[in-house]
């Protein structure tokens, strides 16, 4: 029966590539040729390839459920002991699976694009429909004919192997699926970007709902690298979050240039400005997605997150990656009049100038770090030389133009549309450049050295400034007005504005993440030491005595405990238990934080080898402020989920060239 489950998923894979070639070819021929009857052939074909993958899925994940050995996916990936939480998510825990959740994922945008702007967007969806199938090709040629998770393995053994045991955590869960959705969400601005560029038409009636796309995707890569960074944090044993591992830096560029695109088309909404650079942005940071799935799958990085070194997969990925960024580019290029707008910047103080130079700022980042992490294997392609490029070239060249990127954050939502005087910008700023100095003033006084963090104290100011002159300044127009008091006169703008306010609360966000990341960076606090049963020894204000090492046993792996107390002062926190796990089955070990959390940082205890006399070797840690960086994280989302409550309907179907009949199911 099991057998015949796991070919049912690959016949749906088979039937779902069928119908994906075919809503390519019925898309584009309905859009040429002004046939609604194909455009709807086509939009059902991707809607069925929803339930077919979805399928796939399911069958996938049975079998681990089943222990099902016959799959060699499931026999490479699982066994009898593995908890069951773990088979039911360990579809995404290799290579197979994880392209299988990739295109699941990438269905699911495809559907519920297809759904939300069938009728608002009729002109558009030929060439979405096209866009998105055709991404969805090249998903499913590939896990057919050459990554599958269908395969089966005759005899069966009795027994599977492992799932990599650093993926054996609660992080497994939700981790990879919410950077998939950021990853694969940016597909739908990629589709209309390229729609627009097919229909001749960059105005701004496409750029609402590539603008709110573009912020779905944006807030679920963000919380996917939030995520990532603190599942580093507490299962690496390392005492950070982000070390600029190659594929971590694969997930930051597309958010770069994300923050851009969704920065960006703000202009092109109010004033029609960057039209060109708006499609730039959505082709590039589709194609970034793309670039991070090839260096995770093609095993071209050696890193913690990649695996499945094998050279077929890499090159067809290059080519699949070739082809996106080749064709949307040179779509661009060769689509470039469309672009054109008679809107053009009135002045360089202006809210227009302040959003492109952010951008830029942003663009440059984005390229320092795909030099940083591609640079190595150009050089050893070219000359065969390794060179390795970590994280100190990282530390010196990115943090001072995000610094300017944030200063420029700040100053945006204070500046006026169109044009401002010079003296105008002055008195606007002359608050929170006071703000700014005294927030390095107070930093240094706290022991923070050097320009670049200096600097960064000082644009945690200006965010904050600009960000309470701001509200304040729109409350008392409000009140003024209306006779409401103060706090109505907020919560009813804010409520008008959504977009507006959501955007400040997540400016307040990165201020908090960003005073938790130079906290923690500036006065990490860090000790070694061999202890015996007995032995004290304080660090960031903590005593702490260690008592003993017990063995302890999970459901696949066993472990030797510390048992370390801990005391604040004269009060007793109690004791933590860092462990050092093994597992048999695939004879690997890994190491088990432990940690004590306050608003002013964390204890953060590992424990290393064994000696004789029960002696042990601790790591300990305090880290200044690293819960910021999660309590802001809340705040980016809270923030994201109020702007993306606002409705706005925006349609391009008053001059659509397609009959209504195109637009009706």
């Amino acid at each position: 029966m099991s057998g015949r489950l796991i070919e049912l998923g690959m016949s749906a894979s088979a039937l779902a590539l069928i119908l994906a070639i075919l809503s390519v070819v019925l898309s584009v021929a309905g859009g040429l040729e002004r046939r609604p009857s194909f455009i709807l052939a086509a939009r059902q074909a991707l809607l069925a390839n929803l339930a077919l993958v979805t399928l796939a899925c399911f069958t996938v994940v049975w079998s681990f459920v089943r222990n099902d050995f016959s799959v060699a996916y499931v026999a490479q990936n699982s066994n009898t002991r593995l908890p069951l939480v773990y088979r039911l998510t360990a579809l995404w825990g290799a290579h197979e699976g994880s392209l299988l959740l990739w295109l699941w994922i990438l269905t699911i945008y495809t559907a519920a694009a297809i759904v939300i702007h069938w009728r608002t967007h009729p002109r558009s969806m030929p060439y979405v429909i096209a866009t998105l199938g055709a991404i969805q090709v090249g998903f499913l040629a590939l896990i057919l004919f050459l990554s599958s998770p269908f395969t089966e393995l005759l005899p069966a053994p009795l027994e599977g192997r492992e799932l990599n045991p650093l993926l054996q955590d609660p992080g497994l869960i939700i981790h990879p699926p919410m950077l998939y959705l950021g990853y694969v969400g940016f597909v739908v601005p990629f589709a209309f970007a390229i729609s627009a560029l097919v229909r001749g038409d960059a105005g701004a009636g496409w750029a609402p709902a590539m603008r709110r796309w573009t912020l779905f995707a944006w807030l679920a890569l963000t919380n996917g690298i939030m995520l990532g960074g603190y599942w580093a944090y507490y299962e690496l044993g390392w005492g950070g979050y982000w070390g600029w591992d190659p594929v971590e830096n694969a997930s930051l560029m597309p958010w770069l240039t994300g923050t851009a695109l969704l920065h960006s088309v703000m202009a092109q909404e109010k004033r029609n400005l960057f039209r060109g650079w708006n499609v730039f942005l959505a082709i590039a940071t589709f194609s970034l997605s793309l670039l991070g799935t090839f260096l995770v799958r093609s095993g071209v990085l050696t890193s913690v997150h990649s695996f499945a070194v094998d050279p077929a997969r890499g090159l067809y990925l290059l080519a699949f990656l070739s082809i996106v960024v080749v064709g949307g580019f040179g779509f661009l290029i060769m689509r470039v009049d469309v672009l054109r707008s008679n809107a053009r910047l009135e002045g360089s103080l202006s809210r227009e100038a302040a959003l492109l130079f952010n951008n830029l700022f942003l663009i440059v980042a984005a390229a320092t770090v795909f030099v940083g992490t591609l640079y190595p294997l150009a050089a050893e392609v070219l000359s065969g030389e390794k060179i390795t490029v970590a994280a100190p070239y990282f530390n010196k060249v990115v943090p001072p133009i995000l610094v300017a990127t944030v200063m420029l954050m700040a100053l945006g939502p204070v500046i006026p549309w169109r044009k401002a005087s010079r003296s105008e910008i002055e008195r606007l700023l002359i608050a929170p450049g006071a703000t700014a100095m005294a927030f390095a003033a107070v930093g240094y006084g706290f022991g923070v050295r050097g320009p670049v963090p200096l600097a960064a104290v000082a644009a945690m100011g200006l965010v904050l400034a600009c960000v309470a002159i701001d509200v304040t300044r729109s409350v008392r127009a409000r009140v003024s007005v209306t006779r409401q008091s103060p706090l109505s006169g907020l919560a009813s703008l804010a409520s008008w504005n959504r977009r507006r306010y959501g955007g400040l609360i997540v400016h307040v966000g990165v201020v908090i993440i960003s005073f938790g990341v130079l906290a923690s960076g500036l006065f990490q606090e860090t000790k070694t030491i061999v202890v015996a049963p007995g032995d004290r020894f304080e660090i960031g204000g903590y005593m702490l005595e260690f008592q003993n090492m017990t063995p302890v046993e999970g459901p696949n792996w066993t472990a030797r405990q510390a048992d370390i107390a801990v005391w604040a002062g004269s009060e007793s926190i109690g004791v933590l238990q860092p462990q050092r796990r093994n597992y048999p089955r695939g004879r690997t070990t890994t190491t088990e934080s432990a940690i004590h959390s306050t608003l002013s940082g964390d204890l953060y205890l590992v424990v290393g080898e064994e000696f004789d006399g029960g002696r042990a070797a601790i790591r300990a840690y305090h880290i200044p402020f690293v819960g910021w960086i999660w309590g802001g994280w809340l705040i980016v989302i809270s923030g994201s989920v109020f702007a993306l409550s606002q409705r706005r309907r925006q349609t391009d179907a008053v001059s659509s060239p397609v009959p209504e009949a195109a637009a009706t199911p």
